[in-house]
């Protein structure tokens, strides 16, 4: 196949390093006035992987119109801008396969369907998740990560094509709830890194428990199935994103507590403001994100919020 990356962070330099291993030809987009993307250019190194000579580096958004497969991993409330850009191109026939977390605020809408809503109806598109971290894929340890799409078709291409001794893709079959559930961990992992910070690291096996539940009944609230809530989209996923030192959202709930500075994304830091919308208008009690949102956006103190929130009074464990 012919794939064109778009995004050039950890995530999206990584996918073309990796579909360039499994001998697809592939070219990597980033925006030309940004340093570390010249500075990527220049050595073709980011620190975390390096690009061989085989892969192409470009900042040209042409390159789209002659791929096979356009792979997107950028910000998600980047991607409704980055679809009116691809608009100009009139893309047709394509595979567009998204490679990032999160709902957009203010409509509440995921990102397939922003894309659906954005592209000609030709276009097929697939969502890449699971867990698993760039760094420590690029040092050969083996993960597992799900391929999800309205498409059976397109599912069974991308599988084929994309699985390797590296990643074990499974057929998602649940779009609606393996895009809530894989956004939604984003947000339990800054819970866990606010527990670090203060000291409590030993509620998270409440934390997921609970969290995975919550998950479930937005899920199902929004039409999808609530058992998606316990596959690799979203409690499989948790060790990557609770416990492991690479998870950025993770590291941001310490950080934020401890109050000390960080600059990484963190994409659970936007989408629990979606969540919240997402709670209200469905009616779905959401305590662990409600508490979360209180705590970035609201000024509440964490240990406050955390303690209410594992102490409050309960019928039944969830």
């Amino acid at each position: 196949m012919k794939v064109f990356v778009i995004g050039a962070g950890r995530w999206g330099s990584f996918i073309a390093w990796y579909l360039d291993r499994t001998g697809h030809e592939t070219s990597l987009y980033g925006r030309a006035e940004l340093p570390d993307w010249q500075e990527f250019c220049r050595t073709r190194t980011n620190g975390m992987v390096t690009l061989p000579p085989s892969l192409q580096m470009t900042s040209d958004l042409m390159g789209a119109k002659s791929a096979d497969v356009i792979v997107i991993s950028i910000p998600t409330q980047a991607v409704r801008g980055l679809m009116e850009e691809l608009r100009p191109l009139e893309l047709k026939e394509k595979r567009l396969v998204l490679c990032m977390k999160g709902i957009e605020i203010g409509t509440g809408k995921r990102l397939s369907q922003i894309v659906g809503e954005n592209t000609d109806p030709s276009n097929r598109i697939a969502v890449w998740i699971g867990p698993g971290h760039p760094q420590e894929f690029v040092r050969g340890v083996p993960n597992c990560m799900v391929i999800d799409s309205e498409s059976e078709e397109l599912k069974r291409e991308l599988v084929s094509e994309f699985s390797s001794d590296l990643i074990r893709f499974y057929y998602g079959a649940d779009l609606i709830g393996n895009e809530v559930g894989a956004a939604a961990k984003n947000v339990i992992g800054i819970a866990a890194g606010m527990l670090d910070g203060l000291g409590q690291t030993s509620l998270k096996g409440a934390l997921m428990s609970r969290g995975t539940r919550e998950v479930a009944r937005l899920i199902k609230a929004l039409g999808g199935n609530e058992l998606s809530a316990y596959g690799l989209c979203h409690l499989g996923d948790y060790e990557a994103t609770v416990f492991s030192p690479h998870s950025h959202n993770r590291a941001f709930g310490e950080a934020f507590v401890t109050g000390k500075p960080y600059t990484a994304l963190a994409e659970g830091y936007y989408t629990v403001k979606a969540l919240r919308e997402l709670s209200e208008k469905y009616g779905v009690d959401l305590p662990i994100c409600g508490a979360v949102y209180e705590v970035l956006y609201e000024k509440r103190d964490p240990r406050e919020a955390l303690e209410s929130l594992f102490m409050r009074s309960l019928k039944q464990e969830f």
